[in-house]
């Protein structure tokens, strides 16, 4: 007999997809989203860090300029400075929080490259344990994560502030 394995968040993102509701990256900049809302991790002069809401693994956060740019050659210098410090802080945040055995960092650039959102350029900085990978996603197309987003949201805040 056949058990289902519920993802009860993919129905909100499959029925948000390609919505065109604004940016998310732009909301949470200007502080847009409520404290229930908000994934804001850090925010920093010129960048953020915010959870994915989709994530790959527990602790997916991303990193991104506040202003609104949708190519890696149209960050100015000084953003992309700040977003490299950002991404080794998070790493550092998430070292101390999550005790990964390494870390995955990339730039989805354009959907064809698996960018979920391409008209505001964003790094990825995903933590990784050996042996992660199990039959749920092989074979059933399901995450499991083991803490809810905004108890991690709240783990990194707490541990940013040792950064």
């Amino acid at each position: 007999m056949t058990k289902p394995l519920w993802a009860p968040w993919r129905l909100e993102y499959v029925q948000q997809a390609g919505d065109g509701d604004g940016c998310v990256f732009c909301a949470e900049a200007e502080g847009a989203l409520g404290a229930t809302e908000t994934l804001l991790v850090h925010r920093g002069e010129k960048a953020a860090v915010l959870l994915n809401k989709y994530p790959y693994s527990s602790g997916h956060v991303m990193v991104a300029p506040t202003r609104h740019v949708g190519t890696l050659a149209g960050l100015a210098d000084a953003e992309a400075l700040e977003i490299h410090r950002l991404a080794v802080a998070a790493m550092d945040a998430l070292a101390r929080t999550y005790a990964p055995d390494g870390f995955n960092l990339g730039w989805n650039l354009g959907r064809p490259a698996g960018a979920g959102i391409d008209d505001h350029v964003h790094l990825h900085v995903v933590p990784r344990w050996s042996g992660d990978t199990n039959f749920m996603p092989v074979l059933a197309d399901v995450k499991v994560l083991p803490e809810h987003l905004l108890a991690t949201r709240e783990r990194l805040r707490e541990a940013w502030s040792t950064v």
